[in-house]
């Protein structure tokens, strides 16, 4: 971290969110000086609480990917941006735009105003989504930064579009316009301790197996890292040496979905949490798949776990990421003691 954190300001998109608020703790840990966009002000004492910040020291500013209001007033004086905020829905919609457009308007339009305010850096939370959603690759392909989701192919989600096609119109508007400098960080489904009851929907994974909401797991695997990782990256790539034009990889090893089940049932179930762990047959699922849109969605994955290469997140940003056990339970912890779970009867 630079040594001149106290002089430097930092705003970061979308506040309240999973990943915003990890990096403004973290932030505000380093003596950087805090801003944050909201869509609302309303949020502004839950955030405040989830970051520890008792004296409010961040400077908050209401909002929209889709506006223009307060953006401008929003970064002037601002070193570097963490635009974080995206859209990410309940459901998948019908129609794609619905999540691309504002992904991508947003990200334009901070990045517009972070050129004409003279921001050093933007660091851009992406997603393997833009890396890896499609099914184009051979089952033993080790995903990188230079790998790109095809979103042409029928089994890529409007979500996934929508963080490939904004990834994607960022780096052209940044060479079209020679600048600002450019980070995006990619990360997987992530986990580790929330710091509010608003959880995310990476959050779901761990959830659903602690409220047994699934009779078993299907065959799936997933390429997780830590909250607090994926937050270090960010301000690892406000300030480090040559790494402006890079993209990086933000996950680690994969894990099947009943290899968490069994880490979270070793821990959990001699305090009488009951945790599916058993296979949830393929065929199961395929035939579900006819009638439920969630099944629909997954059945094209069942069998499938991704390499993917981190080695630059390591080596360039310096960050040695926690591994798969550690952010499960860390996870777990944290729905219990904020109350978003609780023992299935």
């Amino acid at each position: 971290m630079t040594d001149n954190a106290t002089k430097q300001t930092v705003l970061v998109t979308g506040a309240s969110g999973f990943i915003a608020t990890h990096c403004i703790q973290q932030l505000l840990e380093h003596g950087y000086a805090v801003r944050g966009t909201l869509r609302s002000m309303n949020r502004v004492e839950e955030v405040r609480k989830a970051v520890g910040d008792t004296t409010s020291a961040i400077v908050f500013f209401e909002t929209d990917l889709e506006t223009d209001t307060n953006w401008c007033e929003a970064m002037t004086g601002v070193s570097y941006v963490l635009h974080v905020a995206s859209p990410f829905p309940a459901e998948q919609p019908d129609d794609p735009d619905v999540l691309v457009r504002p992904a991508r308007d947003g990200a334009l339009r901070v990045l517009k105003v972070a050129k004409d305010a003279g921001v050093r850096r933007v660091v851009m939370t992406s997603s393997m989504a833009s890396v890896m959603a499609d099914r184009g690759k051979p089952a033993r392909h080790v995903y990188t930064e230079s790998d790109w989701t095809d979103i042409t192919d029928k089994h890529v989600t409007p979500y996934e579009k929508s963080k490939t096609i904004a990834e994607q119109a960022a780096w052209d508007f940044v060479k079209q316009e020679s600048g600002p400098e450019l980070v995006t960080i990619l990360p997987g489904g992530v986990l580790g301790p929330l710091l509010s009851p608003d959880y995310s929907a990476s959050a779901d994974l761990v959830r659903l197996l602690m409220e047994r909401a699934m009779p078993a797991c299907p065959r799936l695997g997933f390429n997780l890292i830590d909250v607090r990782d994926v937050a270090a990256a960010h301000l690892a790539a406000m300030t480090a040496q040559g790494v402006g034009g890079e993209r990086f990889v933000c996950a680690v090893e994969p894990i099947w979905l009943k290899e968490v089940a069994a880490i979270l049932d070793k821990t959990y179930a001699p305090d009488g949490w009951k945790i599916p762990t058993g296979a949830l047959p393929d065929f199961i699922v395929k035939i579900g798949a006819f009638f439920d849109p969630t099944l629909k969605r997954i059945a094209p994955f069942l069998g499938r776990q991704s390499q993917v290469d981190y080695s630059k997140l390591k080596s360039q940003l310096g960050v040695n990421p926690i591994g798969n056990q550690e952010m499960i339970l860390a996870m777990a912890e944290s729905l219990i003691a904020h109350g978003v779970v609780t023992k299935s009867k």
